[in-house]
């Protein structure tokens, strides 16, 4: 199974290339570039540099949302092109699961965070505890919070939890200061979502073969590909708060 593996929901964009069981090559890139430039000199990097061509490739595993909503929108296009120019299917995978995954293993509870701004999030918590699959459980649903929400939550869980995601950065000062030794910070190896950890969820999810991830929904055709944005773009939601100004003006003028 040869698995191309690509991130680009956040500011950090990658690929990976994914083999046998292994991850055999795998570049990231965290500058000023956009993610226009640097994702697909990427993937033809590591397809190259394992020694593969295009056509070698079973499937393709990318993060499907939320984050930068220009982001996710250019790896999606990016792993449709591909899946359907190579007629292979796509591993769509949930951002904040991705960075939760970068952290399997551990005992603590697992927070990944995505900076939402306007002093939110998104977010969910994951117990690794509770699966009994190779993967994470989540125990709250993904969706937009505030830091402050995420705090209660961990001390009613009365757990030491690890913050994960560029949202982890911004707000780790704050949550540390309200939960003291109950929160750290992931590692900065493992802080931002990997195209490395995404081969590895879908190598997981392809166990049964490619056929059965098709009929499970565990996989999809690259004209299925979906994005899971969790909230409306802010340009799109600029122009409905101007339109609703503008009706609530227009029945005041009638009245």
């Amino acid at each position: 199974m040869i698995i191309l593996g690509m991130e680009a929901s956040a500011k950090v964009a990658g690929a990976a290339l994914y083999k046998d069981g292994q991850i055999v090559t795998e570049q990231m890139r965290n500058g000023t570039l956009t993610h226009s430039e640097t994702l697909m000199p990427m993937i033809e990097a590591v397809i190259q540099d394992a020694g593969l061509q295009p056509e070698d490739l079973d499937a393709i595993a990318v993060t499907n949302g939320p984050g930068s909503f220009t982001g996710l929108r250019i790896g999606a296009a990016t792993a449709k092109g591909l899946a359907l120019a190579l007629r292979i299917p796509i591993v769509p995978v949930p951002t904040l699961y991705a960075l939760a995954m970068n952290l399997w293993g551990t005992e603590d509870l697992i927070v990944p965070m995505m900076d939402a701004r306007r002093h939110q999030v998104y977010a969910s918590i994951y117990d690794p505890r509770q699966d009994d699959q190779g993967e994470p459980s989540r125990i709250l649903p993904e969706d937009t919070y505030a830091p402050s929400m995420l705090i209660e939550e961990i001390r009613k869980a009365g757990r030491r939890a690890v913050l994960v995601g560029d949202g982890a950065v911004v707000y780790y000062g704050m949550m540390k200061g309200a939960l003291g030794e109950m929160v750290r910070l992931a590692p900065a190896h493992l802080l931002h979502a990997r195209a490395a950890t995404l081969c590895a969820i879908g190598a997981n999810r392809l166990t049964g073969g490619l056929a059965n991830a098709l009929a499970e929904g565990k996989a999809v055709s690259g004209s299925e590909l979906e994005i899971h944005y969790l909230r409306k773009p802010q340009a799109e939601r600029e122009r409905e708060a101007r339109l609703a100004e503008q009706q609530s003006g227009g029945q005041g003028a009638v009245e």
